[in-house]
């Protein structure tokens, strides 16, 4: 799925409809006022303030009709350039015009862009004419804050988006409608994997089928580091206030984490594993032998989010991060970040994920360290992507404070981009917390630090693999691998129980449908659960002792010996296909 924002071309014919669609609300509600119109990855929104009506799908119609009119009449769109004085008469009568005029500088340049009767503060570029944009779809409306915040008036945000030409219009709506159907909340609860309560909001409940999934996804992740010489802890929940001081958190991230007093001291649930990662470093004296240590934890952290940007797993305010902290000398970061490199992509492999890699530099302003110190980690960190065969696009400025980093940006199979995992230099922690070392020489030095996750958040990583494979997962992930149906329960339940007992004696998870129902009936359950194999037992399976199966995605039935099944089940598996 395309980013519209990072197309040029599209991005400015995105906006260009924005402004369109503002038109035609303005001819059609004389009343409405405009906030902002952004592009947004997705398309293009505008927020609006309607007074008391409230847009549904039906007015969106409407003003689709009255965008069709705007592109016939072909309104050229111009760029005019104001000085403050104007700005403000012109938009004298709109106060959200006026805001943001006022929060303007004196010295700034202020254009705007007209089109027949309707103009707008914009810093542009646009298309020259209206009929460059007759490609487009209304998708939604929706609330919004005027400038985000609560406090504020809710205002309307309509969204779509806008195409060169009708194949491409066309092609984006039909992807749209394909997410819709594997949308991870829908399908979540449909396959029975978790649930949210009006009881905890951004609190997730994973069921049993999504518990067998999160299990499989964490023995995984346990599996994999245990090669690449991981060792393993966990580290309390809820931590003092005097941690969270030396960490920084309490002056930079309070507002985001959940206080609580013990014994009339305050104590803060944990937003990061990092700070209780250092104290298992400081536990015990380390030399530069025991280097490079690579620590994993897979941590449970809450954070504070604004209930609106609750989203299903997407967004929630407890969740698991797939955390390591990666202890070094100097001498050894390039070679342990070609290692993470090629770990992250034989973990991401397995799920057939692609991704690409972005490079985040120093911050223009509030950084730590120095400059020079700031160039040479990011000149490894590139060198290191290089070397270990891979590219890295540079976005500048996006580091975090306390190092650059390297952030992977995986696709799923809908070409959608999801940011996932990351490696970060940390030049903060071990100076915060006196992390020290002793060198070949007798000296104490400091270590270099890397955090680095994969999965970024377990709880995330699953709502994408929803909808990566649409529910239907591959085997060795899949909660139910193997349904059991007996074709009349009379005469074939006794060999169909047998059947599910030997498959569950070896691991493998059967689940055996002895309901009084049509084969036809279960057969079409068993394909809306998205089981990867359904077992047919009839008389002639009786009589043979053998099983039929179907495969998910499959119309044919073979028959095989139960071994032979188990053997093809297991090779599945075990390669985690």
């Amino acid at each position: 799925m395309i980013n519209i924002k990072e197309d040029e071309k599209l991005s400015v014919l995105n906006h260009s409809c924005a402004h369109m669609m503002a038109q035609a609300i303005k001819r059609l509600y004389p009343n409405a006022l405009f906030w902002v119109g952004p592009t947004i990855e997705e398309g293009f929104y505008y927020d609006i303030d309607l007074g008391d009506k409230v847009l549904s799908m039906d007015d969106l119609e409407l003003i689709e009709k009255e965008m069709k009119k705007i592109v016939k009449e072909d309104k050229l769109i111009k760029r005019e350039e104001l000085t403050k004085e104007e700005a403000l008469e012109m938009f004298k009568e709109d106060p959200y015009k006026i805001d943001l005029i006022n929060n303007m500088d004196e010295d700034t340049l202020i254009t705007c862009y007209r089109q027949g009767e309707f103009v707008d503060l914009c810093r542009g570029p646009h298309v020259a004419k209206t009929k460059l944009l007759k490609h487009y779809k209304l998708l939604k409306v929706s609330g919004a804050y005027f400038k985000g915040d609560s406090k504020n008036k809710m205002l309307q945000r309509v969204y779509g988006v806008c195409f060169e030409n009708e194949e491409d219009l066309q092609n984006h709506l039909n992807m749209l409608e394909e997410a819709k159907k594997r949308d991870h909340k829908k399908l979540g609860k449909e396959l029975e994997l978790f649930m949210m309560s009006e009881y905890g909001p951004g609190f997730p409940f994973f069921l049993p089928k999504g518990m067998i999934l999160r299990n499989e996804l964490e023995n995984f992740w346990y599996q994999e580091h245990t090669k690449e010489n991981y060792l393993f802890i966990k580290t309390p929940i809820m931590l003092s206030k005097e941690l969270w001081e030396v960490s920084g958190h309490w002056s930079n991230y309070r507002e985001n984490m959940y206080i609580s007093n013990i014994d009339d001291k305050e104590f803060a649930i944990k937003p990061m594993n990092c700070p209780g990662g250092m104290l298992v470093y400081k536990n015990g004296l380390h030399s530069y032998k025991d280097l490079p240590l690579r620590v994993g934890e897979l941590g449970q952290v809450h954070r504070h989010e604004a209930s609106g940007a609750l989203n299903g797993l997407f967004r929630v305010r407890t969740f698991t991060q797939d955390d390591a902290h990666i202890f070094m000398t100097e001498e050894q970061i390039e070679s342990e970040i070609i290692s993470l490199i090629n770990f992250i992509d034989r973990m991401y492999g397995i799920f057939g994920l692609t991704y690409d890699i972005e490079l985040s530099t120093r911050p223009e302003e509030k950084y730590i360290g120095s400059i020079e110190v700031w160039d040479r980690a990011e000149k490894t960190l590139e060198e290191a992507c290089a070397k270990a065969g891979r590219t890295c696009k540079i976005n500048p400025g996006d580091g975090a404070f306390y190092g650059p980093k390297l952030d992977f940006h995986i696709k799923d199979s809908l070409g959608r981009v999801w940011q996932c995992g990351t490696i970060q230099l940390d030049m903060n922690l071990p100076e915060r917390f006196d992390l020290t070392y002793i060198a070949s020489d007798g000296s104490k030095k400091r270590p270099i630090m890397l955090h680095r996750v994969i999965y970024g958040s377990i709880e995330r990583f699953i709502g994408i693999l929803i909808e990566h494979y649409a529910g239907a997962f591959p085997l060795w992930l899949s909660p139910v691998q193997v349904n059991v149906i007996p074709v009349n329960n009379e005469y074939h339940l006794e060999y169909a129980k047998e059947v599910y007992e030997k498959l569950k004696d070896l691991n493998i998870r059967v689940e055996l449908d002895d309901r009084e129902e049509k084969l036809g009936y279960k057969m079409r359950e068993s394909v809306m659960k998205k089981n990867p194999y359904a077992l047919i037992i009839g008389q002639k399976e009786v009589d043979n002792k053998n099983i039929s199966y179907r495969k998910r995605g499959s119309e044919e039935t073979v028959t095989v010996s139960i071994d032979e099944f188990i053997n093809i089940v297991n090779s599945e598996i075990n390669n985690k296909i």
